[in-house]
C-alpha cells in the first residue's frame, strides 16, 4: 500500500519491524487512546500483543493508520465511511479476475514469441 500524498508532513516511517503505540502515536500524529479506539473500529488494525497486553505495530499497520487518519481528518469521513471506504479500497473478486485474465493473456504473448524465437 502507499502512503496516502497528504500524508507527506508526517515522519517517515524507521526501517523498524515493530513500533510501540507511543511511536506510532508520534508517527502517525494521533494519540494513544485514538489508536486503541481505532483498533475496535477498523478490522484492518491488528497490532500483535505481547507481554501485559502491550501493542506492537509493524509498518504496514502504522501505514493503514496513516490512511484512516487520512480518510476522517483531511478528507472528512465519518467513521462509518472511513470503515466503508477501507473495505471497498480492498481489491474485489472481480479485480482478481482480471488480473488473472490479464497474466493468461501475457502468458499466451510469450509463448508465441518464444516459439518464434525457437524457430529461428
Amino acid at each position: 500500500m502507499l502512503e496516502p500524498s497528504h500524508n507527506d508532513e508526517l515522519p517517515v516511517i524507521p526501517g523498524k519491524r515493530y513500533f510501540t503505540i507511543g511511536e506510532v502515536s508520534e508517527l502517525c500524529a494521533v494519540k494513544p487512546h485514538v489508536l486503541r479506539y481505532w483498533e475496535q473500529e477498523f478490522p484492518q488494525l491488528k497490532p500483535v500483543k505481547r507481554r501485559g497486553n502491550r501493542r506492537y505495530y509493524q509498518r504496514q499497520d502504522v501505514l493503514t493508520i496513516r490512511q484512516i487518519r487520512s480518510l476522517l481528518y483531511d478528507q472528512g469521513f465519518t467513521i462509518g465511511g472511513a470503515r466503508l471506504q477501507m473495505t471497498t479500497d480492498a481489491p474485489s473478486a472481480s479485480d482478481d479476475s482480471k488480473l488473472t485474465q490479464l497474466v493468461g493473456q501475457m502468458i499466451g504473448e510469450l509463448e508465441q514469441l518464444l516459439k518464434l524465437l525457437s524457430s529461428r
